[in-house]
């Protein structure tokens, strides 16, 4: 059984870790999502993270209960705009919109994610094996139900990530071809993706929140683990 987990990784696009059952098998990166997902045609599940569905008005609730599991590491969840702010051109038209559904403005590191986001979700919309993860929530549920205590970028953080992965089976070796190029963190944050990814194939995936909402496509939007 193959899946895929994504990350996205600064100019360099996307970078994406590939398990055959469960093992590590493989990384990609390309400048587009979708590219990227034509290279792993064979993956059942593909897992991205990134916000993919979008709700008319208010925060996600996928988010906030997010923020609820991960106590100290609450601050990697983004709160995020409903999606008609998403559809406004100019960072002030689409921080004004969201200050009218939610109370609150959109903040300019969130509205930084407007060209990824956009395109991770056109991919969701049509790929029906794609699933939004969070690392972090991903890496709670790896350590057993427990925030990590140690930032992502920080050496502490980036051993403990790693071994929780290996713990799990996936060996994430130290020359990866092109992801070599790829900032650590990220390559980490794929590979526990496409953990979780591993666990939405086998139908054992938690997810946030308990009631789902719906994106205005249809889909369910939350957050798989």
């Amino acid at each position: 059984m193959d899946v895929l987990g994504v990350d996205a990784c600064g100019k360099q696009g996307w970078v994406g870790i590939s398990l055959t059952d469960g093992t590590y098998a493989g990384s990609l990166v390309d400048a587009r999502l979708a590219t990227l997902i034509e290279g792993a045609a064979g993956a059942q599940v593909i897992a991205v993270d990134m916000l993919l569905g979008l709700v008319e008005k208010g925060w996600r609730a996928a988010d906030l209960a997010a923020k609820t599991l991960l106590g100290a590491r609450r601050s990697s969840v983004f709160l995020i705009a409903p999606r008609s702010a998403w559809q406004e051109r100019e960072y002030a038209a689409a921080a004004d919109r969201c200050q009218e559904l939610t109370g609150n403005r959109l903040s300019q590191q969130a509205w930084a994610l407007a060209p990824k986001l956009l395109a991770a979700r056109a991919c969701w919309l049509a790929d029906e094996r794609v699933h939004e993860v969070h690392p972090e929530v991903s890496f709670y549920a790896l350590a057993g139900g427990v925030p990590l205590a140690y930032a992502k970028k920080t050496w502490r953080g980036q051993h403990l990530r790693r071994s929780l992965l290996a713990e799990a089976g996936i060996m994430v070796p130290d020359a990866l071809g092109e992801a070599d190029r790829i900032p650590a963190d990220d390559v980490l944050d794929a590979a526990v993706a496409a953990w979780s990814a591993h666990r939405i194939a086998l139908g054992i995936a938690d997810r946030v929140p308990a009631v789902p909402e719906l994106d205005a496509e249809g889909r369910v939007v939350e957050i798989r683990f």
